[in-house]
């Protein structure tokens, strides 16, 4: 679970606490520049999931992980996992990011028909397995895949039908990324002046989490 000067604070404390509530029994530590694990292919060997939780800018942001990219991307093509929630949905892209998708990010807010259609704190309707859903968004992106450069699963769209929260292989390993942010508390809500959406729960994120924890486990039985 990467925590650092790519994140903004609280993002990382959100999803994590996501992660310890999910049925995998996982054992969430944060590795970063400050933290006592560093972001390093050693450490990244003994993990089975590796989480980029929201952060700033994504030019900003990449300059602080660009030197992290091959050894995320060889632990995730060696069987791992990567999760990534809004910024690090961003960074699975690749102008610029990790390239571990099968296409590339853009801007949701700047898609047609984008609602909302600002930068600013707010919440997006999204259409997850079938229902719809209010979901935090700050200035998330859409997932812009190529089916001529692998596969790839929708998990929810956005209102104009671009896809925000998709989950792939990449080698032996998956990666689930999603634009808006289901892991966000009620809190993040109120302390932005939103209303608390009365279905707010962890499913959406644990859906996430199980689709990558499968998905990689079926690679690796087929590898």
């Amino acid at each position: 679970m990467y925590r650092g000067p790519a994140s903004t604070p609280g993002c990382p404390e959100a999803v994590a606490a996501a992660l310890r509530r999910s049925r995998w029994d996982l054992d969430v530590r944060f590795v970063g520049p400050r933290e006592d694990l560093p972001l390093e292919p050693d450490v990244l060997a003994g993990a089975r999931l590796y989480a980029q939780p929201g952060g700033g800018g994504l030019r900003r942001a990449y300059r602080k992980m660009r030197r992290s990219r091959e050894a995320i991307r060889q632990f995730v093509g060696s069987g791992g996992g990567y999760l990534g929630f809004c910024l690090g949905g961003y960074l699975a892209g690749e102008t610029p990011g990790f390239g571990l998708l099968p296409g590339d990010t853009d801007r949701f807010i700047s898609s047609p028909g984008a609602r909302p259609d600002h930068d600013g704190d707010s919440i997006v309707t999204l259409t997850w397995a079938g229902r719809r859903r209010q979901v935090y968004f700050q200035d998330g992106a859409w997932f812009d895949l190529d089916p001529a450069r692998g596969p790839a699963e929708v998990l929810a769209t956005y209102d104009n039908g671009l896809p925000a929260a998709v989950v792939a292989p990449f080698g032996r390993g998956a990666v689930g990324v999603v634009g808006p942010h289901p892991e966000a508390s009620p809190d993040w809500y109120t302390d932005s002046g939103l209303p608390v959406p009365d279905d707010l729960q962890a499913d959406l994120t644990q859906d996430l989490v199980d689709r990558v924890m499968t998905a990689g486990r079926r690679a690796d039985r087929l590898g």
